[in-house]
């Protein structure tokens, strides 16, 4: 399987991909949309414009995207969230799946912890791929959430189908109650 990882942001959205069959994992392509300081607009709309390329150059199975987290700032958690819009439309166009996962539990999957540090996901994520040089932050980030994935999908797949279509059908049933 072919993961599109999106480490979305405002100025820097990462971006990784990796083809994994849930034991290994190699790293295909990796790096950052630079967004500048151009105005939200244009910015939102390279974000579209290169995943849409990405996508287009790589196809990927599925695009994986670390959800928003509401920080301090009401006005950046807004931008961060219509960055991971852009992407999502992105892949949405190009006939992907979009799976979502929170910054803790992609910590969780690639380092062991959910309050890894920045520089530990990097670390993680060079000794996992076998790179030879640390990948830039928003990178690794983008490389982890591709992981995160991966790992998630594999782990589920161990499940008995009985079970895995329980925890589904659980989970629905509890959104439904609270209506």
């Amino acid at each position: 399987m072919r993961i599109l990882g999106i480490d979305p942001g405002s100025l820097v959205t990462g971006f990784g991909i990796v083809d994994s069959d849930g034991r290994t994992s190699a790293h295909v392509h990796s790096g950052c949309i630079r967004l500048g300081r151009a105005d939200l607009v244009v910015r939102l709309g390279r974000i579209f414009e290169q995943v849409s390329e990405l996508v287009e150059a790589h196809a990927p199975d599925v695009l994986s995207i670390e959800q928003v987290f509401v920080s301090r700032n009401p006005s950046s958690a807004l931008k961060l969230g219509q960055a991971r819009g852009a992407a999502i439309c992105a892949g949405v166009r190009g006939g992907l799946p979009v799976v979502e996962y929170s910054a803790t539990s992609i910590k969780q999957a690639v380092v062991g912890t959910g309050s890894a540090s920045k520089e530990q996901v990097q670390h993680m994520i060079t000794m996992i791929l076998g790179l030879k040089d640390a990948p830039l932050p928003d990178a690794a980030d983008a490389l982890a959430v591709a992981l995160c994935h991966a790992h998630t999908r594999a782990t589920l797949s161990q499940l008995p189908e009985g079970v895995r279509g329980l925890a589904f059908r659980t989970r629905g049933s509890r959104r439904r109650s609270r209506r």
